[in-house]
This record gives structure tokens, C-alpha cells and sequence, in this order.
């Protein structure tokens, strides 16, 4: 075979980074949005930027969404990443533009489907998102955003108003040449179901979370 074989009989380098592949209409409940898939090249996983209206260059409303099948797909109460899917695609709607990165390969945090359910089965014992996953010997949080920050620089963006509660998304993007005009709260009202969950990402991951002062009824 000759695949990636060069004049010199040497294989090719690999593509590393990554790379725009297609651009495709999407309307939705929300409003129209144009689907801009990508390649990571480094990792292999395929990932996608939801893209409304015209954006500009500079404090563009964006949304860096880690995959969470559990809320955004089953509509989980374990956690308020769908609520927080919906929330942000309205607030680009809203806005009249702005783009929602939807992250693949960041399920759990980063350590995958089947490593969540298990950190989500020793909770239902008593664990904290944080002991859970260190019990099972995998990292507090895997993810990396640099793809995220390579994305949006394909679509002309140098700096965003960062819809996030995480201050390590603002510190990740600003790492990789992306600045952050503004962060922009996300905040989902809680529920008994993810408020011990919500407390942990305040008090043990410095997620910016006030509004749980005034849930202190709730178990």
C-alpha cells in the first residue's frame, strides 16, 4: 500500500489540531443554528459548534457544553447539565447570536459513560462526585478544552462572554489564546435530587454557585 507514503519512501506525518469538516443547517426548537462539525485530530473524537446568527470577533455569547448523555438526552435530575444545554441555546437565541461548542469525550467529567454511572452508583452509597471518582481511581476532572479554543478560533472568535459557572473553563480558554471579556452566570434553580451534587461543585470544585444560599431547606 502507498498510503501517506511520501517521495522519499517516508510516511507522511500525522494531522494533528483540528480540523473543520462540514457546515450544515439545523433547525431547531430553539431557533435556527448552523451545525459546524469538527475533527480533533489528536484525539479522534468528532465534535460539533451550534452556531446562531451573524458573530463577530470579539465578546461573542458562547457556551462550552461538556457531553453529559445522562442530563442532556434522559433529562437526569443527578445533575443540571440539560437544563443547562436548554438555558444556553435560549440565551444565544435570545441574544441574536452566539455559538454552544458541544464538547464530546467529556461525559463524566472526562472519564466516560460507564465510569459515571459507576461514580453516580457509590454517590447513591454516600460518596460526593468527588470521592466517587477518586474511589474508582480516576481523576476529579480529565477534561481539556483546547479543542473548544481551536474551534472557535476557526469561526473568527478571539474573546467571549463565557456563559459558565467554572472558573477553570475561563482559565482553560485565556491558557489557550482565547480571552474572556465576561463569564456570564448559568444558574438552575435546584432540586433534592442534585443539591448535595450542586453543594460539592461549590465547596470542592469552586463552581460559582450562590444561589444555593437560598435553597438551604432542600436535603
Amino acid at each position: 500500500m502507498t498510503d501517506n507514503i511520501g517521495v522519499l519512501g517516508k510516511k507522511a506525518p500525522q494531522r494533528t489540531g483540528v480540523e473543520r469538516v462540514v457546515n450544515a443547517p439545523l433547525p431547531t426548537v430553539y431557533g435556527k443554528f448552523q451545525a459546524v462539525g469538527y475533527l480533533d485530530h489528536d484525539r479522534g473524537d468528532e465534535q460539533v459548534a451550534l452556531v446562531h446568527g451573524e458573530i463577530g470577533s470579539e465578546g461573542v455569547l458562547v457556551r462550552l457544553h461538556s457531553e453529559c448523555l445522562t442530563g442532556d438526552a434522559f433529562g437526569s435530575q443527578h445533575c443540571e447539565c440539560g437544563d443547562q444545554l436548554d438555558s444556553a441555546l435560549r440565551a444565544v437565541v435570545a441574544e441574536g447570536s452566539g455559538i454552544v461548542v458541544y464538547l464530546r469525550g467529556h461525559e463524566g467529567r472526562g472519564i466516560g459513560l460507564l465510569a459515571k454511572l459507576r461514580a453516580m452508583a457509590l454517590q447513591a452509597e454516600g460518596l460526593d462526585t468527588v470521592e466517587a471518582n477518586l474511589a474508582l481511581g480516576l481523576p476529579v476532572d480529565a477534561r481539556d478544552y483546547g479543542v473548544a479554543a481551536g474551534m472557535l478560533r476557526d469561526l473568527g472568535v478571539n474573546s467571549v462572554r463565557l456563559m459558565s459557572n467554572n472558573p477553570r473553563k475561563r482559565e482553560a480558554l485565556v491558557r489557550h489564546g482565547i480571552q474572556v471579556a465576561e463569564t456570564v452566570p448559568l444558574l438552575i434553580p435546584p432540586c433534592e435530587s442534585n443539591i448535595t451534587y450542586l453543594r460539592t461543585k461549590r465547596e470542592r470544585l469552586d463552581h460559582h454557585l450562590p444561589h444555593l444560599d437560598a435553597v438551604a431547606h432542600l436535603s
